[in-house]
């Protein structure tokens, strides 16, 4: 691996200027993508701008209306097992807990995880089904965007030059949201998904008034699929159309018709289960 610079912001505002020196800038939170790729050869960055010592940039937080915010250095472990996200986004809490290993999710941060665009993850898919959305700071200033349209592609994002993620955000819902995410590994629960199935079922009072079928790890962006007043019925047609929609990557993990297949299957074990749940 070839030299590199190595600079420590302590502010957002320094961490921002420092990106925006060139495009042999690069930032690394708790580099378990980038530095990979580096050792390989696939980056050849001249300087990487160290953001893990920002000031209260880890914090997790519910506000008085109810959305959630996770700032961008928050690990993965500290995600899922915090309990403003246990109480309040257990399925992502749950999702979070099926990252890799317990080394790793000590290491990686969420911003980290969404900046760095791989499709094969676990969180994005979970976060757009929720209707998170990405905070981006750069020496413009804030602007924020949904998660859905920030992510445009395997390791493609709508980051600037000079920008970085400095939080995610989970807005309110009306009622509340039960459902899991259903992870599919084709080795053992360490490797990176074949498919992640998010299957959400909004619910006011006792009724269910709404479905989210959110499809990561098989195309190169998550695939969300809603229905209002939903149905048994709906949540089948729901699986099938998700199975045809989506476009999926083949690779040594399968081809795109066995991912086609996975997506349809888990898809509608996913959404029985969380109709199950929201009926009982």
């Amino acid at each position: 691996m070839r030299n590199f610079d190595l600079l420590e912001p302590k502010t957002v505002a320094e961490a921002c200027r420092m990106l925006g020196a060139g495009d042999e800038v690069r930032p690394v939170s708790g580099g378990t993508a980038l530095l990979i790729l580096v050792k390989q050869g696939l980056l050849r960055p001249h300087t990487l701008v160290n953001l893990k010592k920002l000031e209260g940039a880890n914090g997790i937080t519910r506000d008085d209306a109810g959305a959630v915010r996770i700032e961008a250095m928050a690990t993965i472990h500290e995600v899922e097992t915090s309990p403003v996200v246990r109480e309040h986004l257990p399925v992502l809490a749950a999702a979070c807990h099926q990252v890799a290993n317990i080394r790793i999710r000590h290491l990686a941060t969420i911003g980290g995880n969404l900046a760095h665009g791989d499709h094969q993850s676990d969180p994005p898919g979970v976060l757009v089904a929720l209707d998170a959305e990405v905070e981006l700071s750069g020496a413009g200033g804030v602007r924020r965007l949904k998660l859905a349209d920030f992510l445009l592609g395997t390791y493609e994002t709508a980051l600037e030059p000079g920008e970085m993620v400095t939080a995610v955000t989970v807005p309110p819902v009306a009622g509340r949201l039960v459902g899991d995410y259903l992870k599919f590994t084709t080795g053992s629960s360490e490797e990176r998904p074949c498919a992640g199935i998010t299957a959400l079922v909004r619910l006011e009072g006792e009724r269910a008034v709404e479905a989210r079928l959110a499809v990561g790890a098989v195309g190169p962006r998550p695939l969300l699929l809603c229905q209002a007043d939903p149905s048994e019925t709906d949540l089948e047609a729901m699986a099938d159309r998700a199975a045809e929609e989506i476009d999926p990557i083949p690779d040594l993990r399968g081809s795109a018709d066995y991912k086609r297949h996975l997506v349809r299957v888990l898809g509608r074990r996913a959404l029985a289960a969380a109709w199950k749940e929201a009926v009982s």
